[in-house]
């Protein structure tokens, strides 16, 4: 008889997540009989005792808002991209019954800007400086680029950005929102803002020949700002992609399985009718 094996997207809210359809078309595909992925809603204080709670049929947690920085506090041993991060986006239940927590965000979007063959010491530049913005930076950190520049709302933002930049070894330069455009010229540009802060932007983004955006939205999809990167022949990535590219690092976290990589690109193209291609 099969032991089931369960794991499960935490958040609030979190019935809109599509982790489930690409995890359990990973099980599906790679045979893992007994293995089930659901959602859980939860709060950041409810937390700590949902986890408590959790039995030993539990592999792993996926992570998502407003959770992923209290999560950390929750694991004996945290990766060190998530301690540099402050974030974590995976919680791994080892056999011990103690919990591992990593961050699978920042190698999903260094594997992505490497297929589209960022090389070392690009120039990066970041629009936002949120939880997806410190994924950047610990992407761009994997890709061998010394110097990220933030492009922030607020001042503020972008100085609690500054010890994760200094733990990931990276020099930050800060720029205010206004001048946005100006910065669009970068060999790496990663917007990482809420749907509709780039929107003016497009018409007048000053695109760098052969330049990579990647947009961490994808709902709606095309962005005005991927839209106009594209036309500018810019290589474009979505945020359906870096959903792809985070749950392969998650599901061989949980499962200790390399991850049918294709079927779960497949199964979240079916899911949201956009092509998705899959990096391995």
């Amino acid at each position: 008889m099969t032991t089931p094996r369960r794991a499960a997207v935490v958040g609030k809210p979190i019935s809109h997540s599509l982790s489930p359809v690409i995890h359990n078309a990973g099980y599906a595909a790679a045979g893992l009989a007994g293995w089930s992925y659901t959602t859980i809603e939860c709060a950041e204080a409810e937390l700590p005792a949902m986890v408590a709670g959790l039995g030993p049929e539990w592999a792993g947690l996926s992570v998502t808002m407003p959770c992923k920085e209290a999560t950390l506090a929750l694991a004996a041993e945290v990766s060190p991209v998530a301690a540099a991060m402050g974030a974590a986006n995976t919680l791994v239940h080892r056999p011990d019954g103690s919990w591992y927590a990593d961050n699978t965000d920042a190698a999903g979007m260094a594997e992505l800007l490497a297929a589209a063959d960022v090389r070392p010491g690009a120039r990066v530049t970041v629009l936002g400086a949120g939880g997806t913005g410190r994924a950047a930076l610990a992407a761009a950190a994997r890709l061998g680029s010394g110097t990220v520049t933030v492009v922030a709302r607020r001042a503020s933002a972008i100085d609690e950005l500054r010890p994760a930049a200094d733990a990931l070894g990276l020099r930050l330069t800060g720029a205010d929102w206004a001048d946005a455009l100006r910065h669009t010229d970068a060999d790496v540009v990663v917007s990482t803002v809420p749907k509709g802060v780039t929107d003016q932007l497009a018409a007048e983004a000053r695109w760098r020949p052969g330049a990579v955006y990647f947009d961490a939205l994808y709902d709606p999809w095309p962005t005005p700002l991927a839209a106009s990167a594209g036309a500018a022949g810019c290589r474009v990535v979505s945020g359906l992609d870096l959903l792809v590219a985070q749950a392969v690092g998650q599901f061989e976290h949980f499962t200790g399985a390399r991850a049918p990589v294709a079927a779960m690109a497949a199964a979240l193209s079916a899911e949201v009718g956009i092509e998705i291609r899959p990096v391995r």
